[in-house]
């Protein structure tokens, strides 16, 4: 966790991702749009796919958190579900690759002890980030061995749904920070500076900060749905 990625230590990593359906869905959007995260002052980038990864270093010159979303038919894991997927992320190496870390079962039935363990065996020197749902998830991730352990998924899957990060002054990034060894990335519904820069003070490595930055869409959602409670008060 040496050079490049002390320069993470205390500071934000934006997430640039436009999924297919989406409207910036675009390795050259993305690459532009981790041009103004730099910009602004970011100091790492979390991207999804190899593509968008290439064309992001193109304009910056960050460490990168690489993912590849990949659905498939028997499993509800999707972000770095097998290792066909962290093949092709090591294709352009990011500094650090996230897989989900939860309890449910990946792509043919495999664990992720097993999972795990097969990455560690084939890319020994490959940095790895857990992105997980619970605290349970995050310790055993830790006790694995994870090199970060990531609060990513807090609230999105059917164990820790109705689960909110920011819940009792961020109760479960607290929980995590007491016992674990590894260090902690949060990440997942950080919508606000304040809520940023309060995960730093209690003890994070890094913390990530998405959708709030880098999706105008839902950006102006929030918006629209704001002023149309004007409408149901009329």
């Amino acid at each position: 966790m040496e050079g490049r990625l002390n320069h993470l230590k205390g500071h934000l990593i934006v997430s640039c991702q436009a999924l297919p359906h989406e409207p910036l869905h675009s390795s050259f959007i993305m690459g532009r749009m981790a041009l103004a995260a730099a910009e602004g002052g970011a100091f790492g980038i979390r991207a999804n796919t190899p593509e968008d990864i290439a064309e992001i270093r193109k304009n910056v010159d960050l460490p990168v958190i690489g993912i590849i979303k990949q659905d498939y038919e028997d499993s509800c894991v999707y972000i770095t579900p097998t290792m066909k997927e962290i093949d092709e992320l090591m294709e352009v190496k990011p500094e650090i690759i996230a897989i989900d870390a939860t309890e449910s079962i990946r792509p043919g039935g495999i664990t992720l002890d097993d999972f795990y363990a097969a990455i560690r065996k084939k890319y020994p020197e490959q940095l790895l980030m857990a992105d997980c749902s619970t605290v349970e998830e995050a310790l055993h991730a830790d006790r694995l061995g994870f090199d970060f352990l990531g609060t990513t998924l807090v609230g999105y899957t059917k164990q820790s749904k109705g689960d909110k990060i920011e819940t009792n002054d961020f109760e479960i990034i607290r929980t995590i920070l007491n016992k674990a060894k590894h260090p902690v990335i949060a990440e997942g519904n950080i919508n606000t500076p304040e809520k940023a820069r309060r995960v730093i003070e209690l003890g994070c490595y890094s913390v990530v900060v998405g959708s709030i930055i880098t999706r105008p869409q839902l950006i102006t959602k929030s918006f629209t749905e704001e002023i149309a409670k004007l409408e149901k008060l009329g």
